[in-house]
């Protein structure tokens, strides 16, 4: 029997048109787990992404097993014996490379994924996996800056640590804020600096690329109504760029995360029995506590010859006053109107770790808790600052995708997507497991019952806590 491989990249194409497609062949990772089962009709783009996140780049179709490419018409795509679209026929003119069937892409697998939602399961739990890891890297990152700093007198490796934060970076664009789906089973507050600086640098990139995209948006389209109003009738529309503003480009991102990931260096000349102190400090601790970015910082900057503008101004002013009048700031030396969009940025990301982390002298608080306290103080103080406020809702994913939480009737649910959330429950109100699978709840649907809506008062689990009340089909995912 011979299968056909077709590129990974022109089957998303033929859905994006508006296709569909059915392979005929079971498709599996490298761990033996169903990606997609030979009899699914593909329609939706994300599955085919999910199967090329697994490094698949090629997907097997037969005929003769009832498998197929329909354009979205309704036609049925010819495949040639040659492994050529027909071009006549689809327009793409895709070229594919035939490949004889193995006895991999038969079904041996018993007790696989078979549908969308243990799918989804199965991508959260792939993507935890990679998140975990590049935290890791990142840990080991800011651990040698930190220690390179103390054994050398202020000494590091600027260039390692910069590349390293831009591999971070870019991991958070192309997987659309990983980390969200990590929680807080990884961190331990013993090394809370170095969690604390990965954090911020996480959570405030993902804000930033959230509040450019959207900032910038909005921002184009008043320019675009602006130059509408003038008549000139040379010009068509046809000739206007799609863009006309962006706030922030590419290396500025770059830079601005590199400034979040250093943006408390200067804490490492701060005596551990002050950063660590339980209680209240004293006006003469707080004093020293406050020159880890105004002098300590910036100082460092100056030993390593680091004149980049967007991480002189994080270090040194992520704790300056966002509005008029905001105490317990520092330093003073500019106005709120003065501090970067950026830097602001950094300030609400270190405020939100800062309260929601475990330390040794204070237990961790709710994540909605703190969402609920940025926007009560910060909110109505200043327009920039909701533009702000709203990209960081849309980006740190309150309830983690992987992540456990407590409805109002008592059961407990899997979360499957933070927007909304999306959750599966698996047990009923008195905690016991249930023995069917349910429907997914969408908490922000308007007729989701109030029993359903989450349970705020009680905190979000990680899956290992409670895996003894875990379906077998979440179980087999995690293990």
């Amino acid at each position: 029997m011979m299968n056909t491989k077709i590129s990974i990249d022109n089957l998303i194409e033929i859905i994006r048109t508006g296709g569909k497609i059915k392979t005929g062949v079971d498709v599996y990772n490298k761990k033996g787990t169903l990606l997609l089962d030979k009899d699914v009709l593909v329609e939706k783009i994300k599955i085919l992404e999910i199967i090329k996140d697994n490094g698949i780049n090629s997907v097997p179709v037969n005929a003769a097993l009832n498998g197929g490419l329909w354009d979205g018409e309704g036609n049925l795509i010819n495949v040639n014996a040659d492994g050529l679209i027909d071009s006549a026929e689809s327009g793409s003119g895709v070229i594919s490379e035939p490949v004889i069937e193995s006895p991999e892409n038969d079904s041996v697998f018993p007790d696989v994924a078979t549908n969308e939602i243990e799918m989804r399961l199965l991508e959260i739990e792939e993507i935890k996996e990679q998140a975990a890891q590049k935290y890791t890297e990142a840990k080991q990152s800011i651990k040698k800056v930190l220690t390179d700093i103390k054994s050398t007198g202020g000494q590091f490796d600027y260039d390692e640590v910069q590349s390293n934060v831009s591999e971070l970076a870019n991991f958070l664009v192309v997987k659309d804020n990983p980390f969200s789906y990590l929680t807080q089973e990884i961190f331990s507050y013993d090394e809370y600096l170095y969690n604390h600086s990965i954090n911020v640098c996480t959570i405030g990139t993902a804000v930033l690329n959230q509040f450019n995209k959207h900032f910038s948006g909005v921002v184009d389209e008043l320019l675009k109504g602006n130059t509408s109003e003038i008549y000139n009738p040379f010009e068509k529309e046809s000739k206007k760029q799609d863009k006309s503003f962006t706030c922030y480009y590419s290396d500025d991102l770059s830079d601005i995360s590199l400034g979040f990931f250093l943006h408390d260096m200067g804490k490492i000349i701060v005596p551990d029995e002050i950063l660590n102190k339980e209680g209240r400090l004293t006006e003469i601790e707080f004093d020293e506590v406050k020159k880890h970015s105004y002098e300590y910082g910036s100082n460092l900057l100056d030993k390593n010859h680091i004149k980049n503008s967007a991480i002189r101004n994080i270090i040194k002013y992520h704790h300056a006053p966002l509005y008029e009048g905001e105490e317990r700031c520092y330093p003073i030396d500019k106005k709120h109107t003065e501090i970067p969009l950026y830097t602001k940025i950094c300030k609400l990301a270190d405020i939100y770790d800062a309260m929601t982390s475990k330390r040794c002298y204070k237990e961790a608080i709710n994540p909605i808790s703190v969402v609920t306290r940025l926007f009560r103080d910060y909110a109505k103080k200043d327009h920039m600052l909701q533009y702000i406020l709203h990209a960081f809702v849309k980006s740190i994913g309150i309830y983690p995708p992987g992540s456990i939480i407590f409805l109002r009737n008592g059961q407990m649910a899997y979360v499957l997507e933070s927007k909304g959330p999306i959750v599966l429950p698996f047990t009923d109100e008195t905690e016991k497991t249930l023995t069917h699978k349910p429907d997914p709840i969408d908490i922000s649907a308007t007729d989701t019952e109030e029993s359903k809506k989450v349970d705020n008062r009680r905190s979000v689990k990680a899956p290992k806590d409670v895996y003894d009340m875990l379906p077998p089909y979440i179980k087999k995912i995690i293990d």
